[in-house]
């Protein structure tokens, strides 16, 4: 067995006592630790102040008479205040750093028993902290009796050796991870496993967190959520602010998210606060960030790293405290390589950053979430529907297989439920229902896939449109899919060009496609973000 050490403060009153046989009949702490059969001291290390070395010596020596195999090592410590928090952990962390601990060779009990109340929660910390690598250890006398010995108890912070609390540190932790699913019971490992760290991060951290994923993929719901786990666990006091950055367009951005004062331009006529002003204390959620302009985009990264801005046509700064959760579907990186977005921006974003699959990446969740959105309409409408089990089957059977694309990943899912839901008798949602609405995807999603008329009017003006050839439609709107899909310009290059590339010695995917793209006025900043 290794030598045991315990560190403790001389108790300048539990300890005292007067001189004579009487003392023996007296519990007192510190030599109390001596006394225990079942707990050998080696080395005891005595905290006290020069005030108390009289008394110390005197304890050491009672020590020493009914323990002598244990080494008593005085250690003067001062305190101008001793109820000064600040001084007395500062002086303990100095004495904690100085000490020449030495764990595989020895085990240590910190005695918090003695001392003051602001000495022994800071000996807490400590070890809480490893500063001082060892366990708590609780001394107090038997109550109705003379026996001067005691009790003891030693506390092991790690709480996963005590049964009951790891089991309820278990179940708080499954609930704040099923909090952030909203309940639902997914089965995709590598989400749950995401979804598992964000919720670490959530709790421990107020740096940014950016979530990037498909439109549709979730990232606003579980922003909110987020929002309301720190609320939950009284992390956070203030609201949920919610802005998609793509409606904040020109002058009005800078209105819309620093306030601006009356006067500021035409149209000013009261005070604006702002979104980030609104946010104080609370959340911010900067949907499709990447959508930001660049001045926006300094404005808001001085108010992540100093909480402070200046409104428009303000002479003041104004200040906010605030979480920042930023949202995205464009590669921020690439955006930062076409000098779109600033790299400043994207390094204080890019601590936390997780990438949300689309419905497609996660076709296992598909029947979990069928669920949760039947649950949710009827909390909506009040009618609660479901399917026969035969229609659920054939719907399943559709919605997991190769022919379900899922574009609009669980907008797409949430608003077929919807349909379902609303359209069947009786609340019972049976396969004729079921299949009028398969047919009514696929319709839905072969217009948009047709012509690529839809795709390419999204990025081109009709005259331009109108001098492509229907050839060429194809082609390029399938071409603005995949870029639509992929992280970067080249991940789109090596997924339309996988064919041929492995026909030639060397290639550049990127530089292709962006010539291909170049042909009809188009770049890659131009479409990847819608």
């Amino acid at each position: 067995m290794k030598p045991i050490v315990v560190v403790g403060f001389l108790g300048s009153t539990l300890d005292a006592s007067k001189f004579g046989p009487s003392r023996w009949n007296k519990w007192r702490p510190t030599v109390s630790l001596a006394m225990h059969e079942d707990l050998r001291v080696d080395r005891l290390i005595l905290i006290h102040g020069s005030g108390h070395s009289r008394l110390a010596e005197y304890v050491a020596q009672d020590v020493a008479s009914v323990s002598p195999e244990t080494a008593v090592e005085l250690r003067v410590l001062d305190f101008k205040d001793p109820w000064d928090f600040e001084e007395v952990y500062g002086k303990l962390l100095d004495f904690a750093r100085a000490e020449p601990f030495d764990p595989d060779a020895e085990d240590y009990l910190i005695h918090i028993t003695t001392g003051t109340h602001v000495a022994q929660i800071c000996l807490f910390l400590l070890t809480e902290a490893r500063y001082l690598p060892g366990r708590l250890l609780q001394t107090q006398p038997v109550r109705g009796s003379l026996n001067p010995t005691g009790t003891w108890t030693a506390i092991d912070l790690d709480l996963s050796r005590y049964d009951s609390i790891a089991t309820r540190f278990a179940v708080a932790t499954e609930e704040s991870t099923s909090f952030l699913k909203s309940g639902i019971e997914t089965r995709s490992a590598a989400f749950n496993r995401m979804i598992d760290e964000i919720e670490r991060v959530a709790l421990r951290s107020k740096a940014p967190i950016l979530l990037m994923g498909p439109t549709g993929g979730g990232k606003s719901q579980l922003a909110r959520r987020i929002y309301e786990l720190k609320r939950l666990k009284h992390q956070i006091a203030g609201t949920f602010v919610e802005v998609n950055c793509a409606t904040l367009k020109g002058d009005g951005a800078m209105s819309a998210l620093f306030g601006h004062r009356k006067g500021a331009f035409t149209g000013a006529v009261v005070d604006r606060p702002g979104l980030l002003r609104t946010a104080d204390k609370g959340m911010l959620f900067l949907d499709e960030i990447g959508e930001l302009g660049l001045d926006e985009q300094a404005m808001i990264l001085r108010a992540i790293e100093d909480k402070r801005f200046l409104p428009v046509g303000a002479d003041k700064e104004a200040a906010s405290e605030f979480q920042l959760i930023a949202g995205t579907n464009r590669d921020l990186g690439e955006a930062v390589t076409t000098g779109a977005f600033r790299d400043d921006l994207y390094a204080r974003l890019n601590l936390w950053t997780f990438q949300l699959p689309g419905l497609v990446d996660r076709r296992e969740d598909i029947e979990p979430n069928l669920d949760y959105e039947l649950d949710r309409f009827a909390e909506r409408e009040g009618n609660r529907a479901s399917f026969n089990k035969e229609a659920r089957q054939r719907y399943l059977a559709f919605a997991t297989g190769p022919g379900a694309t899922w574009p609009g990943n669980f907008r797409d899912l949430a608003a077929s439920v919807t349909r379902m839901a609303t359209l069947s008798p009786k609340g019972r949602i049976d396969v004729e229902c079921v299949d009028a609405e398969i047919q009514r995807l696929k319709r839905l999603w072969s217009s948009q896939r047709d012509d690529g008329a839809g795709v390419l009017r999204e990025v081109l003006k009709p005259e331009a449109l109108a001098e492509i050839d229907p050839f060429d439609r194809v082609q390029l709107a399938e071409a603005i899919r995949v870029c639509r899909k992929s992280r970067s310009l080249s991940e789109a290059g090596r997924t339309l060009f996988a064919a041929s590339r492995a026909r030639r010695t060397s290639a550049n995917d990127a530089d292709r496609l962006r010539k291909y793209l170049a042909r009809f006025g188009l770049d890659w900043t131009a479409i990847s973000h819608r």
